[in-house]
């Protein structure tokens, strides 16, 4: 439907006469007290040219009409109008790759509103803007109205999405330092290859190529070139729209070193040589390095904050030597405007109640305002994993200059999963893995989950349920039901089974450090036994049960719980079974490792581990509570590979303590890290100890010496689920022990 702009006057007789009576037609729905509220003459004014002329023009501008004319008859003036039709219903045709429910909340124009040309072309233009932030610039789109009784309309959007339009090539020019190859790897715009169906990394994006400008900037701040620019990012499109050929033009300047450190205090009390010994992640001699001077930066703010300066402003002053390609930075170190936290916004949780956000900050109402404490923030609100966005930022209050407003806005995903799995484990063979999981309960952030693993050689069932923040307090508190069932195998001549409940509860001292209690209950059965067995197993036929308290501590620095590439742990923990039931035994473990950042995508971990129990009251310790080693434990040997034996049977009757050391270093396999391919090469080594009491030391074969294997593999993130793959070779074992050169593990949960 189009819009035309008419207006019959009979100009010349403008000039004479007042207006007698205002006549308004065509109108359906609009009153017309309505339309004159928008005229800008009334009965009794002079028919002025200039004045209807601006009354046409106001009545079009309020997009309530299609068409509208004005003339004079005698001494009246006559206003027709035609009604632009209302939109009864909007629908949406042909889209596959975007929801309907998406391009709703797009589009300008809703049902029970005013159709108008104009806004549907808006509307087209937005809906071809999904589509190309979706990687397909060839969509098109063609609105249709479908007219209907009463002046109603069906407006249709007809779309043709078109195939999706993918990066064919990424150039460069001006890089001297780096491939071509090598900077393509740190974009996240991809070329287009075979095996990234199920990624859309290789489909354009505008927003995504300005982000790969930010990352080529971040990739060469880090590696010392000071001056780096990125001058263009081109984005051409082929003829046929269903290509893009993208060129980046850099300009990489000198590579600087580190000169002099220094920091300069305008503070009288906070003395700079008091902060220098804070700067320990960089040294002079060093390539400059953008990431590692913002984390001196934070570094320094939080050492003066445990100073008790919670307002102070450090700016980096950097000095050029370009003849020698050294930077100097100076430390600038002044007093901040002292700004207090006024409140907390917190925007977009429609499911998750305030205070599961709240609690998570550092920082509460009336607090000094503190950067290193947002930020902590920020991070702990991530990685809840209950939200998609998580933005926190800090705005000026619109009451006081000293004031600071926390803005929050989060965009919730689902936190409820329903997983299948299926897999083989050199230590289980085949399984079926199902399970039901919901990490934020009725939006209080509990977790409860439910699973069923099915093995060929072991089948688990248990039920969990975690308050994170039992009583409003940062006390972690659950119970746990467990079954399982041991069938048996190479390393086992028995079948164990064991049913049981826990309950738990962990208090985080501070950010690092947390403490972590449990008491056990639970019944064993040993049966099945295999006649041919040694006489040691046979004994351990029949229930048990067993009552214990344990307590765990661990101090975690690690930048990842998930992925770490640095940082550090230290754990130990004990365990006492006595307080009740059959078993009567304590148990103490301990453990640390270490993170080694060896490159961009290489790290070493450095870890060891080690258990020792003691009966009590001369109560034997029974088999299935002892310690072994091998399989995931101990590469090279399978499971239960390490341990004493019966000599005759060759059985494994398990050691009271164990200890283990291992040395790994994964790496990249110059595959694109999209495909998460990693190598790696270990050494474990590790010694167990001797059999209980209970068993007559001259009868069992057992040794305490030391056990050494080496060893490759390769560790891959597949769309089935992740697969290690391991080749471990002993070096150094002793009698009885059974090696396992190959391993494999894989599965998969969706």
């Amino acid at each position: 439907m189009g819009v035309l702009l008419a207006a019959t006057l009979p100009f010349g007789a403008l000039a004479a006469g007042q207006i007698q009576q205002i006549s308004i037609q065509g109108n359906q729905r609009i009153e017309p007290e309505t339309i004159r509220s928008y005229l800008s003459v009334a009965e009794g004014d002079p028919f002025d040219e200039n004045k209807i002329d601006k009354t046409l023009k106001s009545l079009y501008a309020t997009g309530l009409f299609a068409d509208v004319s004005i003339r004079r008859e005698g001494d009246s003036l006559v206003v027709k109008v035609v009604e632009n039709p209302i939109i009864n219903r909007i629908a949406f045709e042909g889209n596959k790759r975007v929801k309907s429910d998406q391009l709703q909340t797009e589009v300008q124009l809703k049902p029970r509103t005013v159709y108008t040309r104009t806004k549907v072309q808006g509307d087209v233009k937005r809906i071809l803007d999904i589509y190309r932030r979706n990687g397909r610039f060839a969509a098109s789109v063609d609105p249709k109205i479908i007219e209907l009784p009463q002046n109603r309309i069906d407006l249709v959007f007809e779309i043709n999405e078109g195939p999706s339009t993918n990066v064919t090539r990424i150039d460069f020019v001006g890089n001297r330092e780096y491939s071509d190859s090598a900077l393509r790897e740190i974009l996240q715009t991809k070329e287009e290859r075979w095996y990234r169906f199920l990624s859309s990394d290789d489909t354009y994006d505008p927003d995504k190529v300005n982000y790969d400008r930010e990352l080529l900037r971040r990739f060469y701040l880090k590696n010392g070139y000071a001056d780096f620019r990125v001058i263009s990012s081109v984005a051409e499109l082929s003829p046929d729209r269903e290509r893009f050929f993208i060129t980046f033009g850099l300009e990489e300047g000198e590579r600087y070193h580190l000169g002099k450190l220094d920091v300069k205090s305008a503070i009288r009390e906070l003395k700079a040589e008091d902060l220098q010994a804070s700067i320990t992640k960089i040294e002079s001699g060093d390539w400059y390095n953008a990431d590692l001077v913002e984390s001196t930066i934070q570094t320094l703010t939080d050492e003066a904050g445990n100073k008790g300066y919670a307002f102070i402003d450090i700016k980096p002053v950097f000095v050029r030597h370009r003849q020698e390609h050294i930077v100097d930075i100076t430390f600038d170190v002044h007093e901040g405007p002292r700004v207090f936290v006024e409140r907390i916004d917190i925007q977009g949780n429609v499911r998750t109640l305030d205070k599961v956000i709240r609690r998570e900050f550092r920082l509460v109402e009336g607090d000094a305002f503190n950067s290193a404490k947002l930020r902590r923030s920020r991070e702990r609100l991530k990685d809840l994993n209950f939200f998609e966005k998580a933005e926190v930022n800090a705005q000026p209050s619109e009451t006081s200059p000293d004031r600071t407003v926390i803005k929050v806005d989060v965009t919730e995903k689902s936190t409820g999963e329903l997983s299948f799995g299926i897999g083989w484990s050199s230590a289980v063979g085949a399984l079926l893995d199902i399970g039901a999981r919901e990490r934020n309960l009725l939006g209080r952030g509990q977790d409860l989950n439910v699973n069923a693993s099915l093995a060929i050689k072991r089948t688990q069932l248990s039920l969990g349920f975690t308050e994170p923040y039992f009583l409003d307090r940062r006390v972690a508190a659950g119970f746990d039901l467990f079954a399982t069932r041991t069938s048996p195998q190479q390393s086992l001549v028995y079948s164990a089974s064991t049913a049981g409940g826990d309950l738990r509860a962990g208090y985080y001292y501070n950010e690092y450090l947390s403490h972590s209690f449990k008491y056990t209950l639970s019944v064993t059965n040993v049966s099945n036994i295999d006649p041919t067995a040694s006489i040691y197993i046979l004994d351990q036929k029949g229930i048990t049960t067993m009552s214990s308290l344990g307590h765990s501590v661990l101090y975690d620095r690690r930048d990842s719980k998930v992925d770490p590439t640095s940082g550090y742990y230290l754990r130990f923990g004990n365990e006492v079974a006595g307080l009740g039931g059959s078993e009567h035994f304590l148990r103490n473990s301990a453990g640390a490792g270490e993170y080694i950042k060896l490159g961009e995508n290489t790290v070493m971990l450095l870890a060891t581990s080690g258990g020792y129990m003691t009966a009590l009251n001369n109560s034997p310790i029974r088999i299935n509570q002892r310690f072994y080693l091998g399989g995931d434990s101990f590469r090279g040997f399978r499971e239960a590979g390490v341990s004493p034996r019966d000599p005759t049977t060759r059985d494994a009757l398990g050691g009271l303590w164990q200890a283990t050391a291992t040395a790994e270093v994964k790496f990249p396999l110059g595959l694109p890290k999209e495909l998460g391919v990693q190598g790696k090469v270990f050494s474990d080594a590790g010694s167990i100890g001797s059999t209980d009491s209970s068993v007559p030391k001259n009868s069992v074969l057992q040794s305490s010496s030391p056990r050494l294997t080496v060893g490759s593999g390769i560790v891959w993130k597949s769309p089935m689920g992740p697969i290690n793959i391991d080749l471990g070779m002993p070096l150094i074992k002793q009698q009885g022990d059974q090696s396992q050169i190959f391993r494999l593990n894989f599965g998969t949960r969706f």
